[in-house]
């Protein structure tokens, strides 16, 4: 009878959830994969075709194009690679993006059936006036606002835009995986270490990155209840940030808000030691 029961809930474990792959692409960017149950993928901000292209010579089968923002490390082979693999291009509503077949925002739903995916879309200006962010199938592709251990320049958008994004992003599942445009994570470690130096769950992060590209291996993806633990940028309420911002800046700023315009621009004239 045990075993009886024991085959009936194996037949209604939920399947693993996919597993995202990063491509490395240009200098320092990571084109994102993402293969359903049936093997076919989302391929998320491609700004080069070779990386894509090899991985489709290895298997990789594209459903999508997703695309974060219209910077041209994000978007470069996204028409190329639409025309060759016959799919769509999901982009936010942004002219400067002209591949697009599809144009989503807050609170839209990709849902890509060929590959049973399913994302939604959220709106997070700061990096970008039209930078969105892709959640689902337990990941979050973040693009160039939120990386490990830091967050995108504020090319666009305003400090309090760019605060606000990162809230929204820092109040998902802590379990998601977070897939980050960029290799910035040892650069960031570097500032994140100066800004809050005592605490030890930055320390182990560290010491796992700087492992992973010892071997030359991506830091990524890593989970957002890491970076909530270890990212100063997600951290502006903590005792420790704000103390490093205000003796940086020589004045007590009067909330997160304060504390987080006063650390973006501190890193923006930052150079490690």
């Amino acid at each position: 009878m045990v075993r009886a029961l024991k085959a009936i809930d194996a037949q209604f474990t939920p399947p693993p959830m996919p597993s995202p792959t990063a491509l490395p692409a240009l200098r320092d960017n990571y084109i994102w994969t993402l293969a359903g149950a049936n093997g076919r993928a989302v391929v998320v901000d491609p700004g080069e075709a070779a990386p894509v292209l090899t991985a489709m010579e290895q298997g990789l089968r594209p459903c999508a194009i997703l695309l974060t923002h219209h910077h041209a490390d994000h978007i470069g082979a996204a028409a190329e690679l639409a025309e060759r693999c016959g799919v769509p291009v999901y982009a936010p509503e942004d002219m400067r993006i002209d591949c697009a077949s599809s144009r989503v925002g807050e609170g839209d739903a990709v849902d890509l059936p060929a590959a049973g995916l399913r994302f939604t879309v959220m709106q997070v200006p700061g990096h970008t006036l039209t930078h969105i962010v892709y959640v689902g199938e337990g990941v979050v592709f973040t693009g160039d606002t939120l990386f490990s251990l830091g967050c995108g320049r504020l090319f666009e958008g305003s400090p309090a835009q760019m605060f606000d994004s990162l809230q929204r992003i820092a109040a998902l599942p802590g379990d998601l995986q977070l897939c980050c445009g960029h290799e910035y994570t040892l650069a960031n470690a570097a500032f994140a270490q100066v800004v809050d130096p005592t605490n030890p769950a930055l320390a182990h992060r560290i010491g796992q990155a700087r492992a992973a590209r010892a071997l030359k291996r991506p830091t990524l993806p890593v989970l957002l209840a890491t970076e909530l633990a270890t990212n100063p940028f997600l951290r502006c309420d903590d005792p420790q940030v704000a103390a490093s911002v205000a003796a940086q800046c020589g004045s007590q700023a009067s909330d997160a808000l304060d504390t987080f315009a006063a650390l973006r621009r501190w890193k923006d004239g930052f150079v490690a030691p």
